[in-house]
């Protein structure tokens, strides 16, 4: 990750407004980056490190693009889109991960994700379509399933090599730990998420292309109704690949431009980084003024007595 002159603006300030009084507030950090690593725009600090999330599941997919898994078991994009979701559970949800199991000869069993509290299945788990594509490059590699969650086990070594080398750095060199999901996550920059996607929505990688392709043209598999990673693609119109993660965390690619953006809440609270991203996305004319709105009135607007307000913007460096 390469910047230029420095000239940061400060932390971005969210704050919730009871009747237009405030009574809480969240910190943001957030950074514009090019496919490069080049940082073009901040608030806050660029090398603020922390753990990307579910934010990595597209970029944990390019396993499955690039081992001829989705040949084999003659998946589409549908399912390429649930691979990289953090979905809801809703019925049309869950067939689709049981059908990529289906495809490949596996038991639901084999899923190593928890199942959700007062429900049946780890099917019916965010994370379940994930761990499905990681099951399936695993059964057409015949690699062991019952270890695909280590970090020593094949497939995790493939996703940590991919994604090593978008960041161009030493595979060693990155930090992991586990996801709530028992799947590894990463300890990275800000910068190197935006670059990170960036680079997925430049167009210059086909198995990145396939990946942003499935989760933009099935965006109701990538979340769900009325959530915002789903409503923010449907309304761009094919010209933002969003994901989100835990803790505050939200990215965003520009496609065919080679731009990426990347948010962090330092509270971790969801409201606030949604109230930033639909104030950058605006800022940067990723999203015109009558988009903002539609959003800003699902994800700013929380109630008849509550709303969000945002204070600063990204700064050029």
């Amino acid at each position: 990750m390469t910047r230029g002159k420095r000239n940061q603006a400060p932390a971005i300030q969210v704050r919730l407004l009871r009747e237009g009084i405030v009574e809480s507030t969240h910190h943001v950090q957030a950074v514009l980056c090019d496919d490069r690593g080049r940082v073009l725009s901040v608030a806050g600090n660029a090398e603020t490190a922390t753990f990307i999330r579910s934010a990595l599941k597209p970029f944990q997919a390019l396993a499955v693009t690039t081992t001829g898994t989705l040949e084999r078991y003659s998946l589409n994009d549908r399912d390429l889109a649930i691979i990289c979701s953090s979905h809801q559970g809703t019925v049309e949800q869950v067939r689709q991960v049981f059908k990529i199991l289906w495809r490949c000869d596996l038991d639901p069993s084999v899923l190593q994700c928890p199942t959700p509290p007062g429900k049946q299945s780890p099917l019916e788990y965010n994370c379940s379509g994930k761990h499905a594509g990681m099951l399936a490059v695993c059964q057409q590699r015949q690699w062991p399933l019952s270890s695909y969650l280590q970090y020593h086990h094949p497939l995790q070594k493939l996703v940590l090599s991919q994604v090593a080398e978008l960041m161009r750095m030493p595979p060693e060199e990155l930090i992991l730990a586990h996801d709530d999901c028992g799947a590894p996550t990463y300890f990275i920059q800000l910068g190197q998420m935006a670059s990170l996607y960036a680079q997925l929505a430049s167009g210059e990688n086909l198995a990145m292309e396939r990946i942003v392709r499935a989760m933009t043209h099935h965006p109701e598999m990538v979340a769900g109704s009325g959530q915002f990673d789903t409503e923010l693609m449907r309304l761009a119109g094919g010209e933002l690949v969003s994901k989100t993660g835990s803790e505050g965390i939200q990215c965003i690619g520009r496609i065919g431009m080679g731009l990426g953006m990347a948010i962090k809440v330092m509270d971790g609270a969801k409201r606030a980084k949604y109230a930033v991203a639909i104030q950058l996305l605006k800022q940067m004319g990723w999203i015109t003024p009558s988009v903002a709105e539609t959003l800003a009135e699902s994800f700013m607007s929380l109630g008849d007595f509550k709303r969000l307000e945002v204070i600063g913007e990204l700064a050029m460096v």
